[in-house]
């Protein structure tokens, strides 16, 4: 599987001509009956060999983990994180293996992470005293989170995975939320300030994930693979937060007019997904669309058949929306103000062109 990126940089190659890239995604487009623009096209393996790798290495990574927790905990995430840039160097560098690279991505930053949690946890104690308190605690834990960040940073410049801004950029939004926390200190009920941060740092990813996205609205670059990261991260934090403070997530049955209030805002995101032709918050926010649903089923009395229903108008809207997504997009798009549209990855029209 080739992805736009990689099309592209035959292009940048002289191994195509422009002409002739052009031709070939006008030649998809027509096969599909779709421009690749709205496929959100992203290398996710490049044949069965990127399975067998991964899972050979995630085998040597737990087994180098385990090694180095054994002589001391900071070293398990110190062997991975180690192991995961030395394998990096060839499968990422050398063999552009797409899943490999995601792996070892998620590795390094985790190893590095971990790294420091096991320092923490070895000698806290000693250094900090018995009792760190909430202060002391979110501090260090937006310190950790921060040098994460700084060496995924190091890790995006030698390798340039497009998962390496996402993963930075989700360490970057942990250090701020834990900042303010400590800043803040930690109140009685914490759920409805942390769930606030997040939803904040949520929006911010998403500002972040356009701002990549409206520098290749056609989507021929990494650009767009790194913009689909950053909206695949962003969506959760901006779903969870809002339905967690309807009351969605606590389990209990909602009454009527929260379960009308999740549709809507269900639908407010679809609206929002065509616009900037991500699917992401659809996805993330589809559990809690299916839990409403089913209330509002029960609700009006059908006990029995509450959850076929569900399934059966949420799976046909979903269906329809993507078979009409090219022409539900151009009807979105066109009700928006020319500068705010010409903001937006490119309609089926501007793509084909």
């Amino acid at each position: 599987m080739y992805s736009e990126s990689d099309l592209q940089a035959a292009v940048d190659a002289k191994v195509l001509t422009p002409e002739a890239a052009m031709a070939f995604r006008s030649h998809i487009a027509s096969v599909r009956s779709a421009p690749a623009a709205d496929e959100e096209s992203f290398r996710l393996i490049t044949g069965f060999n990127d399975i067998f790798v991964s899972i050979a290495a995630i085998i040597l990574l737990m087994a180098v983990g385990w090694i180095g927790a054994s002589i001391h905990p900071a070293l398990g995430g110190a062997f991975v994180a180690g192991s995961a840039w030395f394998l990096a160097e060839y499968f990422t560098r050398k063999r552009r293996m797409a899943l490999p690279s995601i792996v070892l991505v998620l590795a390094f930053s985790g190893g590095v992470f971990a790294t420091m949690v096991g320092f923490l946890f070895e000698h806290g104690e000693a250094i900090f005293g018995q009792h760190l308190g909430h202060t002391l605690g979110a501090i260090l834990f937006g310190t950790i989170a921060l040098v994460t960040a700084a060496a995924t940073w190091a890790h995006w410049k030698r390798f340039m995975v497009p998962i390496t801004v996402a993963a930075g950029t989700a360490a970057l939004a942990a250090t701020a939320v834990a900042l303010v926390l400590s800043i803040t200190g930690m109140p009685e009920q914490p759920d409805a300030l942390v769930m606030s941060l997040v939803l904040t740092a949520g929006i911010g990813v998403f500002a972040l994930a356009m701002w990549w996205d409206r520098s290749d609205r056609v989507r021929q670059t990494r650009r767009s693979d790194v913009a689909f990261w950053l909206h695949l991260l962003a969506a959760p934090m901006i779903a969870h937060p809002i339905f967690h403070l309807l009351g969605v997530t606590e389990g209990n049955d909602i009454g009527s007019g929260a379960a009308v209030m999740v549709v809507a805002i269900y639908v407010l995101f679809g609206l929002i997904a065509l616009a900037i032709d991500r699917r992401a918050l659809l996805v993330s926010a589809l559990a809690y669309v299916l839990f409403a649903l089913t209330q509002l089923f029960r609700e009006f009395g059908a006990v029995e058949l509450n959850v076929a229903l569900t399934a059966f108008v949420i799976g046909s809207a979903l269906l329809l929306l993507s078979a009409f997504w090219q022409n539900a997009r151009a009807v979105v798009v066109g009700m928006l103000p020319d500068n705010l549209a010409n903001q937006l990855p490119a309609t089926t029209r501007v793509a084909q062109a």
